[in-house]
């Protein structure tokens, strides 16, 4: 079927953290002003309906009245594997998926698991804000491997650096986050396999984040780190339904170790943990029928992109954004302006009335940049960017 995704849906009323959360929003202390005017675009889930198979299945669910404890059945297993092979080549078998409900959740684990207090985990600046979380929050060092920045703006690994800190004993892990989150850089696999080769090298485990690994341009290919190295038992990769699909609430992390003793590990740190049988009913459909969906949506997506470049090239020159190769966030670089980052923030959240993610979240790398999901209707997007440029227009 053909999906209409310049569809508006009104989201408020329906629990929805973006739409909804009003409170946390202003406790979190994302944005001082927050109101029914508010157009909100900082949390990376979409706007949009998810696959008409999807819905179906669970409606299926609804309508059997009993809501009871779950397992998992033969084609959860199937379906994944079917997934991952037609898609990305990758053989998955099937003692090697955990189920987890939710991937910050699944990060957490591993970093309890697999390293002590003062251990230290290496991630790449700027990054999503729950791996600082994970780290420092329980007891680790956190090792920064900053992500080069040219004058295009386009970010590369510091292999250097990378391989000097790698080397120390106090480093135990390294999360990598590919695609990467925020910038969209999606590694290639010459880079993947020199940073798993790395890791091998120095007794440093890998946590591979890749749920926006379908999550790509159309003009894009995305390959699992664990298929560019010929021995992956050091690595762990996290797959989701969530991003892709639009089901963040569902709770579906699935956690892919291939390596026995690190399986067991894992295992014993995560517990036991059961999901709902709509969680169920929802991966085996969108995995078995919602190819389609997924390839209208990354068209879309696209097309979104190229409105947002074409829109700040003409109306906002002195913003720097380049096209993100995977995700649906984008790195707004607002440097240009020669103003604070604070002037920036009060610009867009207090004056224009948009909610978008500070960048210095993302770490000190990010402190002149804002985030930006275009996972919402284009209608959205027009207004949210009109507001925006026209609190601007003065500083031409």
């Amino acid at each position: 079927m053909k999906y209409n995704f310049d569809e508006v849906i009104n989201r408020r009323g329906t629990y929805s953290l973006k739409w909804d959360g009003e409170e946390l929003i202003k406790q979190a202390g994302l944005t001082e002003r927050y109101d029914e005017e508010t157009i909100p675009l900082f949390t990376a889930d979409m706007d949009f309906p998810v696959p008409q198979p999807l819905v179906d299945a669970l409606h299926k669910t609804v309508d059997h009245r009993i809501y009871g404890y779950s397992v998992f059945p033969e084609e959860y297993y199937t379906a994944i594997q079917h997934w991952f092979k037609k898609r990305h080549n990758w053989d998955i078998k099937k003692d090697d998926i955990i189920y987890s409900p939710g991937t910050v959740h699944a990060v957490n684990v591993a970093v309890k698991a697999y390293t002590d207090p003062g251990d230290g985990v290496i991630i790449q600046r700027p990054i999503y804000p729950p791996f600082t979380s994970a780290i420092e929050g329980n007891g680790r060092q956190l090792i920064n491997n900053a992500l080069f920045y040219n004058e295009e703006g386009y970010y590369s690994i510091d292999f250097k650096d990378f391989e000097e800190k790698a080397k120390d004993e106090r480093t135990k892990l390294f999360i990598l986050c590919n695609p990467h989150n925020p910038t969209g850089r999606i590694f290639t696999k010459e880079e993947l396999n020199k940073l798993a080769t790395i890791c091998a090298d120095n007794g440093v485990l890998i946590i591979a984040d890749e749920i926006h690994g379908d999550l790509i341009r159309c003009d894009q290919t995305f390959i699992p780190i664990v298929n560019t190295t010929e021995n992956p038992d050091h690595i762990i990769t996290l797959t989701a339904i969530n991003k892709t699909f639009n089901v963040a609430g569902l709770h579906c992390t699935n956690v892919i170790i291939s390596n026995p003793d690190l399986k067991k590990t894992y295992s014993e740190a995560l517990g036991f943990h059961l999901p709902s049988p709509f969680t169920i009913a929802a991966l085996i459909a969108v995995y078995h029928e919602g190819e389609d969906w997924l390839e209208q949506l990354k068209e879309y997506l696209d097309e979104t992109i190229q409105y947002v470049i074409q829109f700040i090239s003409e109306r906002m020159p002195k913003v720097k954004v380049t096209r993100p190769e995977g995700t649906y966030v984008m790195w707004l670089d607002f440097t240009g302006y020669g103003i604070t980052p604070e002037e920036v923030h009060d610009r867009i959240y207090n004056k224009a009335n948009v909610l978008l993610e500070d960048g210095k979240l993302f770490g000190e790398e990010g402190l002149d940049y804002q985030r930006i999901c275009i996972s919402s209707p284009r209608p959205i997007i027009k207004e949210a960017l009109e507001r925006i440029a026209k609190e601007f227009e003065d500083l031409k």
